[in-house]
């Protein structure tokens, strides 16, 4: 089969997300990508879609897609990647790419390497044996977990003396779930530190319904952590992420934190929650989430790539 490449744009997206969704349907057994998602994506600010996104098609096609950003001005570069089953040729065409691109990058930002991360599901559409002799390797798992929802028995908790939950009500708010964000995710694995505005783009927050952010607090501590959520997936509500400093830890807030966003989607009308968490995370959330309901909707893994990036000329 012959397949042409070119540069994603905007006006891509629908196809994009059809695409995903299909790969969605081999991998998970249902369609869980929204367009908004995607144009989020194609929009990333460290992205340059003319130097940054591949779309391969077969004839008229779309068969692969490839995007590339580079947050952290070194030698770490993040890549997704998507590929029919059919199409293993067109996606090692945008592999090609990608490396070659992830190269030019690193040596951009002064990097002898480039260290390039990419997720897939641990039976994805893929051919695994592909990446392997291109001498990528897994370095990390994550589990995307789910909950059931009932309105009759998900009821709002009552905070313990001294504690209390509030929402995301302005901008200060903001700011501090930001702060919070920073330091309670600081020494996780593939961590980037990012502004305020670099935040509120990745969060989306033209988007984001800030009635469903929360914030805790302590007597003793002030604001010690978070819950950043949204209700704009069709497959389901969608915990984005959760944080409690590490003074504030052993309290039981971050299992205040989930009742309360269990009661409020399960009072919208939400049947289902999700979130994603790793596996080798050592603060406990696994455990915390377990102890809550959760359980595995399926996993992903983190492939690695370290790709050397020798200065022009040598």
């Amino acid at each position: 089969m012959s397949y042409t490449l070119r540069p994603a744009s905007l006006t891509d997206a629908p196809a994009i997300t059809e695409l995903l969704n299909e790969v969605d349907r081999i991998e998970i057994g249902r369609p869980e990508t929204d367009l908004h998602t995607v144009e989020t994506d194609l929009s990333h600010p460290e992205a340059d879609l003319a130097r940054d996104s591949w779309l391969a098609f077969n004839g008229d096609h779309l068969v692969a897609y490839g995007l590339l950003w580079d947050e952290s001005g070194g030698e770490r570069v993040d890549i997704d990647h998507y590929v029919l089953p059919d199409h293993q040729r067109a996606g090692e065409l945008v592999l090609d790419e990608m490396e070659a691109r992830a190269v030019d990058k690193a040596r951009a930002n002064g990097a002898p390497r480039a260290v390039v991360h990419l997720h897939l599901n641990v039976r994805p559409t893929l051919d695994l044996a592909l990446l392997e002799k291109r001498g990528w390797t897994t370095v990390r798992r994550y589990h995307v977990l789910r909950r059931a929802l009932d309105p009759a028995t998900d009821l709002a908790p009552t905070p313990p003396a001294g504690v209390r939950i509030r929402p995301c009500a302005d901008e200060a708010d903001r700011e501090r779930m930001h702060a919070l964000y920073q330091a309670t995710f600081a020494q996780h694995f593939d961590f980037q530190p990012r502004t305020y505005p670099q935040w509120l783009h990745d969060i989306g927050a033209d988007r984001v319904d800030w009635s469903l952010a929360w914030l805790v607090s302590t007597d003793d501590l002030g604001d010690a952590g978070f819950l950043l959520s949204r209700d704009d997936r069709e497959a389901m509500g969608w915990i984005r992420s959760l944080g409690v400093l590490s003074d504030a830890r052993g309290r039981g807030l971050g299992g205040l934190l989930l009742r309360h966003a269990f009661a409020v989607y399960a009072a919208r009308g939400r049947d289902t929650i999700g979130l994603g968490v790793d596996t080798a995370n050592s603060t406990g959330a696994p455990q915390l989430y377990g102890r809550n309901g959760m359980s595995v909707h399926y996993a992903v893994d983190t492939w690695e790539a370290v790709l050397d990036a020798p200065a022009d000329g040598v």
